[in-house]
């Protein structure tokens, strides 16, 4: 059955592109509004480590010696767009934290389960947050389809940046500041690999100390505790009908493809479609050209492309 569309626009800043994303997705149930904590949202753990601000407008979630904290939304949605500005903890060694603002059904599907993640990685001293995405379905977390991305062109605990995942039956798109910075388009050979059921929206924070900062060498320091991350402008934008197929396949303008390319060729630390000692054959979905050529065989990017990536540290 067909349903009514809309033209939902991702505005930008002057800073970040001159030209807006125009997504078509099916009508969201609610007004395009952000929502206070307890319109859409419910404590997940963490006791006392998560308090509400501004009427519910503003969510601040801790990590200390007794626990982390989190909260998810309080129904499971099938594609559409899901967003929030995140401050990151400011402290000056974060190594061991992790901050996660993701989408998941591991509940409902403990072994065939569907996840889309931002996740935001501390570091020690002097050394900047990092930002890792993934993408798994049908419980394929063995393949691991990770992306991680080094010194980002702002300071992330300074100020509120947003951060959406835009989620559709053929398209998975990453955004920071209306910027895309990883999409993933379906393939047929992934099956089931492609997130395919509904899912919940997270926003946790924890403590990685086994793996988060270098492999698990530096751990979370509590005497810098508590480590506080805060959330605001939360968006909840679901398509309406779950069996329409979207009739846009064109999710990024040229301009935000452009400003994709730019990104990723400053920030990608990693990436899955280049590790050829894991995957000797790219997974079905990667799209590898001529950039591989800046990556060695396990994935990680060329230092010096690094250097070059850190000289800039403003704009896009």
């Amino acid at each position: 059955m067909a349903c009514r569309r809309f033209l939902f626009v991702i505005l930008m800043s002057s800073s970040c592109l001159a030209a807006a994303d125009e997504i078509l997705i099916s009508r969201p149930a609610a007004a395009q509004a952000a929502l206070t904590f307890g319109e859409g949202y419910t404590q997940l753990f963490g006791e006392s480590n998560l308090r509400l601000h501004g009427d519910g407008k503003r969510v601040h979630i801790s990590l200390d010696e007794r626990t982390g904290s989190g909260f998810a939304s309080q129904r499971a949605y099938l594609h559409g767009l899901f967003s929030a500005s995140i401050k990151l903890p400011s402290a000056d060694y974060t190594a061991g934290v992790v901050v996660a603002f993701y989408m998941s059904n591991g509940g409902v599907y403990e072994k065939t389960h569907d996840e889309l993640d931002f996740e935001f990685l501390g570091n020690v001293k002097g050394k900047g947050w990092r930002v890792q995405t993934n993408v798994y379905g049908d419980g394929s977390t063995a393949l691991g389809r990770e992306e991680r991305y080094g010194r980002l062109w702002f300071d992330p605990t300074q100020d509120f940046h947003r951060y959406a995942i835009l989620w559709t039956n053929n398209t998975i798109v990453f955004y920071i500041d209306a910027t895309p910075i990883r999409e993933v388009v379906r393939n047929e050979l992934m099956g089931a690999q492609f997130p395919s059921k509904p899912m919940s929206v997270y926003a946790t924070i924890w403590d990685g100390s086994s793996w988060a900062t270098s492999g698990g060498r530096y751990k979370v320091d509590y005497s810098y505790a508590p480590y506080v991350a805060q959330f605001t402008d939360l968006m909840l934008q679901p398509a309406a009908d779950h069996d329409a197929r979207p009739r846009e396949t064109m999710m990024v303008s040229p301009a935000q493809r452009a400003a994709m390319e730019r990104v990723r060729a400053r920030h990608l630390t990693y990436g899955y479609c280049y590790d050829r000692a894991r995957y000797p054959a790219p997974l079905p979905e990667c799209r590898v050209g001529a950039e591989a050529a800046m990556y060695l065989p396990s994935g990680q990017a060329r230092s010096r492309r690094n250097g070059k990536r850190h000289r800039r540290a403003g704009g896009v």
